[in-house]
């Protein structure tokens, strides 16, 4: 409705003076019963605009905040959101909020990395997402470093948080991977780390356990050349998805809930769609499964996760370390695991699974508070029991034991 119809109907309104609003109508094009709707209302009134909601509103400042952190993305900003506040909606809801508010996060530089593709069973691509840092919420740093490995046909990912880059960690972690997909590969391609080669004049060299691991497996360990990390685009490619770890930055308890964390990130990754292959690296990983070689027996790998301490696990779920009692799952009763020591961590296995990590303490009785849980939960097996409280109540008392 124009300037001029508005102001004729709010002068007629005023003055008490009825128009002819079938001659108003066919002047204006407009239709009587709006134009008489108005005048009886005492003349044009201005359209209050409506003011749309979004469920994405309770969380803007959180989002603002996320997005000064340098290296965020928005898919780890919506992940966090959901696994955080278990929030329902779509990402590409939570996209176009984002664009309608003119939210920007900071840029970093982009690098090219062209595409290129291996055979199935061909390659693995690892890599170390170095000193990485994410502050607890009760003001904690920890430090850690983060073992990520590829598929390069699949890009079925494995993440695997250590505390060194030594050449035992670096076996650890690559046995590890070889026994989550089940078997080998022909190579693996990595940088010139220390784990890795020694340097002898000008040449560099493969540590002697390297090359022996290189026979007993069958694999062949190759180097990428110097300052060239695009010949291991992948991994590369897959490190971005770490990047959703920043968003977690002073909201997790501690380091159980980081363990938490990547094993969900390692968990997500896998089932999202790949945007090179268009396929779910899980999906992809059922075809490339058929591709690698067989594992070898069980003992040479335990041969390469550094010497150990093997112990069968009682009814209390404690095993014992140098004098110290540290928990295990309860599913693990009267099964030998190997505890191995490496920078005041503990590693427990179940032969080359990786079940538990412990703080290495001076403590004499160290339980989980999840093992002790599912320890009462096989215990008492009712539903009108508070596990959590009676939980809570005794690693209280376990800890004036402790302090005695």
């Amino acid at each position: 409705m124009n300037a001029i119809i508005r102001s004729d109907l709010n002068y007629f309104s005023m003055h008490g003076i009825k128009p002819n609003f079938s001659e108003l109508s066919r002047e204006t094009g407009i239709d009587r019963h709006t134009l008489k709707k108005h005048f009886e209302a005492g003349g044009y009134k201005e359209r209050k605009k409506r003011t749309y909601k979004s469920s994405l509103d309770k969380y803007d400042q959180i989002i603002k905040e996320k997005l000064t952190i340098r290296g965020i993305t928005l898919i780890g900003i919506f992940k966090f959101l959901q696994d955080k506040y278990d929030y329902k909606g779509t990402y590409s809801n939570f996209k176009a909020y984002i664009k309608k508010r003119g939210y920007k996060k900071i840029k970093t530089n982009n690098i090219p990395h062209l595409r290129y593709e291996t055979p199935y069973g061909k390659q693995l691509q690892v890599d170390w997402k170095e000193r990485l840092k994410i502050e607890t919420k009760y003001g904690e740093i920890i430090e850690f470093e983060l073992f990520s490995a590829t598929l390069s046909r699949s890009r079925l990912h494995r993440f695997i948080i250590s505390f060194s880059k030594t050449n035992e960690a670096f076996m650890r972690c690559l046995i590890d991977t070889f026994t989550y997909i089940g078997g080998l590969v022909d190579e693996v391609l990595t940088d010139n780390m220390k784990a890795i080669v020694n340097i002898v004049g000008n040449r560099k060299v493969k540590h002697s356990n390297i090359i022996q691991l290189e026979k007993d497996l069958g694999i062949k360990i190759r180097l990428c050349k110097v300052l060239t990390p695009e010949t291991k685009g992948k991994v590369e490619s897959s490190n971005r998805f770490v990047s959703r770890l920043l968003a977690y930055n002073k909201e997790i308890e501690g380091i159980d809930d980081l363990y938490r964390i990547v094993k969900k990130l390692n968990s997500d990754i896998n089932e999202e769609i790949n945007q090179e292959t268009k396929i779910s690296p899980l999906v992809l990983f059922k075809k490339e499964k058929e591709y690698l070689k067989p594992l070898p027996k069980k003992e040479i790998l335990e041969s390469y996760i550094i010497e150990d301490k093997t112990c069968k696990v009682p009814s209390t779920l404690l095993v014992t370390y140098k004098g110290q009692q540290y928990s295990v799952p309860a599913n693990y009763i009267d099964k030998h695991v190997k505890i191995i020591e490496e920078n005041n961590l503990l590693y427990i296995y179940y032969n080359t699974e990786l079940i538990k990590i412990h703080n290495k303490t001076s403590q004499k009785i160290n339980y989980d508070k999840d093992d002790y849980k599912e320890g009462l939960r096989k215990t008492i097996r009712r539903d009108d029991i508070d596990i959590e409280e009676i939980t809570k109540e005794n690693l209280r008392l376990l800890g004036e034991i402790n302090n005695e």
